[in-house]
């Protein structure tokens, strides 16, 4: 069709072949090479081939070099008549070894050209198909680019040889750190031993009754996550305005209790806590957006515009719309609009790469219990919520339904449910004047 039209579509033959050349010349760069470039970015067929030849003779610690790439081309059935004369051309027209890099980069950049050209027709369809509205098919052209950006296609089969060396490289990594919870820390460190940490494309579930504390751990642990990897930190408020936020936020960080704060009712001392407070958070890339009416398909339009976004926060998911063009619940069954969005959180988590804290509410179902602390079964509307979560967190505090307990500042957070590991109770404690949770000393117990 693109010749047919008098459109070139773009590639280099001889960056391709120098790439191959480069690899029979001087075997030692091919490591380099299959880190920089994809089997799937060669237009020519069988250069395709050749590479992937070289690249799995590689992954199982072959030697390679002319004879052997030959011999393995009759192994893997695409040898053909002029194929060893083909190696000896690659050769012979590639200048030199010590630039591999570079022809590596131009594929890469005639394949990443092909592809944009290949989503624009796609996008193009789509418009003029006219079977999507316009909200639908922004947001398909959205993840389209996006895809392309992070050099990242949807879904496709990927060998495991590819995906090896990079667990292995982790694991070692955690090895001489030290560092037994890789993923992006919650602050509170029982529960991050418990979780492993928040890993790139985790679906974290906080569930609990209304005034239980959901809205204040998951700042404790947008707060965390942006002072420990220094990475943006998008929080996405349904119920709460953004300076409602912020003075949680200068509250938890400062030690003032929120009633002083609000009457501005400080001593010198209380001024200066809360100044080096506000230059501490203001240090951090916590980005906050108060839309009571947003969409999954906004927010991940919004977050995929963020350079170096560590973590996710949406207060809460109940709040939330499901569709595009902004429907209200009237309009669909709730329990079904629910699981429709726990499914796109999970999906706009793995897409982004990154781990998305969603705060629920329970029903009222454990208010008739003897014991009230909260089960997988009370998350209102679950639908698929508890099947798409990664982690379910729980929060209970005696005090709540009880203040005159022994001591109401105790508070559980119970693991419901842990993909990566075990359930059961993490104990801590509950600063009402300052809205914060941090840990307490007394051992977690496991259910399973």
């Amino acid at each position: 069709m693109d010749e047919l039209l008098g459109r070139r579509v773009p590639h280099s033959q001889e960056a391709e072949q120098s790439i191959l050349g480069a690899m029979l010349i001087d075997p030692a760069c091919v490591p380099d090479v299959v880190n920089r470039v994809r089997a799937a970015e060669f237009y020519f067929d069988v250069n395709r081939e050749i590479f992937e030849t070289i690249f799995s003779m590689f992954s199982l610690g072959q030697s390679v070099d002319p004879v052997t790439v030959l011999d393995e081309m009759k192994t893997r059935g695409c040898w053909k008549e002029n194929s060893r004369q083909y190696l000896i051309e690659l050769m012979d027209v590639t200048p030199t070894a010590a630039n591999v890099l570079e022809y590596c980069a131009i594929v890469r950049d005639r394949a990443l050209l092909r592809d944009l050209g290949t989503s624009a027709t796609e996008i193009t369809d789509l418009v003029y198909g006219g079977t999507a509205e316009a909200e639908q098919a922004l947001e398909f052209a959205e993840r389209k680019i996006y895809a392309l950006r992070k050099e990242n296609t949807t879904g496709g089969l990927v060998p495991l040889t590819q995906i090896l060396p990079d667990m292995l490289k982790s694991i070692s990594a955690a090895s001489q750190g030290g560092n037994r919870n890789p993923g992006v820390t919650t602050g509170l460190t029982d529960i991050d031993d418990c979780l492993m940490g928040m890993q790139p494309g985790d679906f974290i579930l906080i569930a609990s009754r209304p005034g239980m504390g959901k809205t204040s751990i998951a700042l404790n642990m947008a707060v965390s996550a942006a002072t420990s990897m220094d990475k943006a930190v998008a929080v996405f408020s349904l119920e709460m305005s953004r300076q409602q936020l912020a003075m949680r936020l200068l509250s938890s960080e400062s030690k003032i209790d929120s009633y002083s704060l609000t009457r501005g009712s400080l001593g010198d001392t209380g001024w200066q806590a809360l100044a080096t407070a506000a230059g501490d958070l203001s240090r951090l890339r916590i980005l906050i957006d108060d839309n009571p009416s947003m969409t999954v398909a906004e927010m991940s339009a919004q977050c995929r515009r963020v350079d170096d976004l560590g973590l996710i926060v949406v207060d809460y998911l109940q709040l939330m719309q499901s569709s595009g063009s902004g429907r209200s619940w009237a309009n669909e069954s709730r329990t079904q609009a629910v699981s429709d969005i726990s499914r796109m959180m999970k999906v706009t988590a793995k897409e982004l790469g990154v781990p998305i804290v969603c705060l629920s509410q329970l029903s009222r179902a454990n208010e008739g219990r003897t014991n009230k602390r909260p089960m997988l079964s009370d998350l209102r509307e679950s639908g698929s919520i508890e099947q798409d979560a990664d982690a379910v967190i729980g929060l209970y505090r005696e005090g709540y339904y009880n203040p005159d307990c022994e001591d109401p500042t105790v508070a559980e957070a119970i693991i419901l449910k842990n993909r990566r590991g075990r359930v059961g109770t993490i104990y801590l404690r509950w600063l009402p004047e300052y809205t914060k949770y941090v840990s307490d000393e007394r051992k977690h117990t496991d259910n399973g």
